[in-house]
């Protein structure tokens, strides 16, 4: 699926501002074009029209340009969770909670899939995936350890946190894996985390 990025080159003039979304999508269009690799902070940088000390205002490396401005959208994820039901069975709320976390604009949906490319495919990033995979559990773990009135570390919180992040990868996996521009990653996600209440026992 094509990107629909601004040319990863700094245009004559350009305001010397930007965002986190801004940079992100520059990025990206580098990342496209040249590989993850061979991009530098520095390319991204010049083709924003910004200066490297500006580039480490809004990113900490190169690697969090992949995840985007990750606390905001882990921030998100807590709210989804915390505005479910409190009668709600758990299970369910976080599955529906993942679910809308991971749902996207149409016009969003390339940049996703080039994220989620770069996230499981790219082995320059797979030690700080780790890290961020342990921030994604951790929201999943704390409000788990809330509904249940465990500590947070203990089992069935922490069972619950890597169970769904599992699920949730090879949701993306297999959304990766096919070319049918109709298979939609929500309906992936949606059938892999009932079996969080269903039990795998009950699979079609």
């Amino acid at each position: 699926m094509a990107e629909t990025d601004p040319e990863p080159t700094a245009r004559p003039g350009r305001r010397r501002s930007t965002s986190h979304d801004e940079l992100e999508r520059v990025a990206f269009a580098l990342f496209g074009r040249d590989g993850f690799d061979a991009t530098t902070v520095d390319d991204i940088a010049r083709a924003a029209g910004i200066g490297r000390r500006t580039f480490f205002r809004y990113f900490d490396s190169k690697n969090d340009v992949v995840w985007g401005d990750f606390d905001a959208h882990l921030g998100r994820m807590r709210a989804r969770l915390r505005a479910r039901p409190t009668d709600e069975p758990l299970t369910e709320a976080i599955r529906t909670a993942v679910v809308e976390f991971n749902r996207v604009e149409p016009e969003e949906r390339p940049r996703h899939r080039a994220r989620l490319e770069l996230i499981l495919r790219v082995p320059a990033l797979q030690a700080h995936s780790t890290l961020r995979y342990a921030d994604w559990r951790a929201v999943v773990a704390d409000f788990a350890a809330e509904r249940l009135g465990a500590p947070v570390t203990s089992l069935w919180p922490q069972t619950l946190a890597h169970a769904t992040l599992g699920i949730a990868l090879a949701a993306y996996e297999q959304w990766l894996s096919t070319d049918d521009a109709t298979t939609d990653l929500t309906t992936l996600l949606d059938h892999a985390l009932t079996a969080l209440t269903t039990g795998f026992d009950h699979l079609p």
